[in-house]
């Protein structure tokens, strides 16, 4: 399994884009816009990994299920479906799931803040009951909101 952010400075160029509109955005349209970058990065992984031979799958914070609360901007994960994630697996496929976004119970795109993928790395590695979580980043540490 990987989890991917955005690429670099993607995130910062969103939000840039939503303070062109309104000076302080609203959190939940926010939240839809920034967790695209995250979107088009699995699906470039997914595919790079394809041309090379290795079966692949790209998955949103919706589609595998990342249940949070509804804090838009801040949200914090309350539970993982890993069905669709170990179906993969046992089929042989890289599963590449995006970071930082999940899904609140009515269905709402929300964000877990800055570091937010390093915590879907860690929150999927526990829910996987994987021995090792491996993190590779640009930044020091894990950070919560």
């Amino acid at each position: 399994v990987v989890v991917v952010s955005a690429m670099s400075g993607e995130t910062n160029r969103l939000i840039g884009l939503a303070n062109q509109i309104m000076e302080q955005p609203v959190p939940r349209e926010l939240d839809v816009m920034v967790s695209t970058g995250e979107q088009v990065t699995i699906a470039l992984l997914s595919m790079a990994l394809i041309k090379r031979g290795v079966p692949a799958v790209s998955y949103t914070g919706n589609q595998v299920r990342i249940l949070t609360d509804s804090a838009h901007t801040k949200a914090r994960i309350l539970h993982i479906d890993d069905t669709h994630i170990r179906a993969d697996l046992k089929a042989g496929r890289v599963v590449v799931v995006a970071g930082f976004q999940g899904v609140d119970g009515n269905g709402n795109i929300t964000t877990l803040g800055r570091g937010g993928s390093d915590t879907t790395g860690v929150a999927l590695a526990a829910a996987l009951k994987a021995d090792e979580c491996q993190i590779y980043t640009d930044v020091d540490g894990v950070y919560t909101t």
